[in-house]
């Protein structure tokens, strides 16, 4: 008897527990419509639904439709993992009595003695369809619940600041989508970009036009716009595969799916970029954008004359890194400076580039004496202040404690005083008065032999110059040739770096995209901050050069780029190097 009691107790207690459970529940009142978009002559199913029970619902005004049948009120309760749902719907269907975008105003309902209101709806409402009464098919099922975004985080930049644009696939829970394919990829005409590969599609909860919806990134990428003024960013187009629920169900109640291809596109965009402004603009100013920090650095401050110091100018921090150039040391002539050494250390993320950049002068002081490395200027824009910011390095002085010194002073030359010639009266007593000389000989150059040999000279050389002029003049006309041997050497000259970093995957990579880089600089005339694969595709293409060898150039960059992210081996590494060689050999020859 005790156990039924407390079998009784304990079902009760569940049953209490679950409606408190109901009632902590978020009371929600929500509209759904069969379509957001239909004809004249079609009808709109539009469902007011709340998840508790309530009273005085309110029936919004249907001006622009004319009321076919409704409301028809439904309850629905189910149990689901020990928990009650409860639904209460009020149905209308309606048909449209004009075109155009048509309103459906709020509902309301009193719940709990608070009055809720549903959202306000808008359809679109185009010219009468041929067959009003036809189920939607399986391509219009999927417009409606299939859409491509592209999200831009700043649509008003200023010039050369970092923009990211994320490509999103907004998809409805109630189509499933098996795969896609890019048929068109934007290009990103006057932006420098740097693509942020999705390794990973990940499927997430969303929001789309007030719906739930489920997205997944495709594409990222990060755009610094180069130009002003209002720049447009082309679309991205999937052609992507989607399963679609039809009226139809199989042995065991499922919903049968239909396949169909749907094409759907981000829609064109434009992105109003502001110039940089001219007031405060200081005269060190080399396009810097974003937020940095400057230093100016000395491996050694004391060293003796003959020995080495490296001498390092660094930029560091987040912005267009890699878009502009760094100040020069300016050393005592005294000093023997080599070409400086250029490093970039950079990262790219949603927010643009961060790292650092620096180049690297080796030094060889030759003498004794303290130089001093004066104080330069580096000057950059924030876009965040909007202000331009000045950074003076700090003075560096260089003291060499041992070498030869650079004066030459009067005493360090060594004095010499003039004696009085001292005689004893023998120095010159081997001298006589009375010489007897003879002639030893005498040879005329006249009709000698080396006379005829030097003006038989001219007529030896005669022939040799003739041959020689023949194998110059051939040469010269050997224009196929000659364009190999100075393409070969401009070749081993731009990879020399590259070569030595063979089997370093990072640093063989920035070598060789540096090498890239200075041939385009050298070949094309361009600045480093117009170096984009559109722009270099557009130059190339008007410099007539071979599609096959842009390709190649453009691959190459390419890889350099995916170098970053990808695991390269050696013979990929040895590959692209040979490959590079032959590039800028056929580039050069078409130039």
């Amino acid at each position: 008897m005790k156990t039924k009691q407390y079998i009784f107790y304990f079902i009760s207690l569940f049953f209490i527990l679950a409606a408190s459970a109901q009632d902590n529940d978020q009371v929600e009142f929500t509209v759904k419509l069969s379509k957001d978009k239909l004809g004249l002559n079609e009808r709109l199913k539009v469902e007011f639904s709340a998840n508790k029970d309530g009273d005085n619902f309110t029936t919004p005004n249907f001006n622009d439709f004319t009321i076919l049948m409704g409301p028809s009120t439904s309850i629905s309760r189910s149990w689901i993992n020990g928990k009650r749902k409860f639904s209460l719907t009020y149905t209308y269907i309606l048909q449209p009595n004009k075109q155009g975008k048509l309103t459906i105003n709020q509902a309301t309902i009193s719940i709990e003695g608070k009055v809720y209101k549903s959202q306000v709806k808008t359809v679109d409402v185009t010219a009468a369809v041929t067959n009003p009464n036809a189920p939607p098919s399986a391509s219009d099922i999927a417009s409606e619940n299939l859409h491509l975004v592209a999200e831009v985080s700043k649509g008003n930049p200023y010039l050369n600041e970092a923009v990211t644009v994320v490509y999103k696939l907004y998809v409805s829970p109630d189509i499933q989508v098996s795969g896609f394919q890019a048929i068109d990829n934007p290009k990103y005409n006057n932006f420098w970009s740097q693509d942020m590969p999705v390794t990973k599609y990940t499927t997430q909860e969303g929001t789309f036009n007030g719906k739930s919806y489920r997205y997944v990134i495709l594409k990222r990428v990060v755009l610094y716009p180069q130009k002003t003024g209002s720049l447009p960013l082309e679309p991205l187009s999937l052609d992507v595969q989607v399963q679609v629920p039809t009226q139809r169900r199989d042995f065991f109640g499922g919903a049968v799916y239909a396949q169909t291809n749907q094409r759907v596109s981000a829609g064109s965009k434009s992105i109003v970029v502001k110039a940089l402004p001219e007031e405060g603009k200081p005269t060190s100013f080399t396009g810097a954008v974003g937020d940095f920090n400057f230093f100016v650095t000395t491996t050694k401050t004391h060293l003796n004359a003959s020995e080495s110091l490296q001498a390092k100018v660094e930029v560091s921090g987040k912005g267009n890194l890699k878009l502009f150039e760094l100040p020069q040391l300016n050393l005592p002539s005294s000093l023997e400076v080599y070409e400086p050494e250029h490093d970039e250390q950079i990262s790219t993320n949603y927010s643009g580039m961060e790292g650092k950049v620096s180049d690297s002068y080796t030094v060889v002081p030759a003498y004794r004496g303290k130089y001093p490395v004066p104080s330069i200027s580096f000057s950059y824009f924030n876009p965040k202040t909007e202000k331009y910011h000045t950074l003076n390095s700090q003075e560096v002085v260089i003291n060499v404690i041992e070498g030869p010194s650079n004066n030459v002073s009067n005493t360090d030359i060594t004095a010499t005083t003039k004696k009085a010639v001292e005689t004893s009266g023998k120095q010159f007593s081997f001298i006589k008065t009375k010489t007897n000389l003879t002639a030893i000989g005498s040879n005329y150059f006249f009709k000698s032999t080396g006379y005829y040999l030097w003006l038989l000279l001219p007529l030896l050389l005669i022939p040799i110059a003739i041959v020689f002029g023949k194998k110059r003049e051939a040469l010269a006309r050997d224009v196929v040739g000659n364009k190999v041997k100075k393409a070969n050497r401009l070749a081993r000259k731009y990879l020399s770096a590259a070569k030595k970093t063979l089997g370093k995957k990072e640093a063989f990579y920035i070598a060789l995209e540096k090498a890239l880089h200075n041939y385009l600089k050298a070949k094309l005339k361009i600045e480093t901050s117009e170096f984009s694969k559109d722009k270099i595709l557009i130059l190339l293409q008007e410099k007539e050069v071979d599609t096959n060898t842009v390709e190649g150039f453009l691959s190459l960059l390419k890889n350099c780029e995916m170098a970053r992210y990808s695991p390269f081996s050696n013979v990929q590494m040895q590959q692209d190097y040979t490959k590079a060689a032959e590039v800028i050999s056929q580039m050069d020859k078409q130039f």
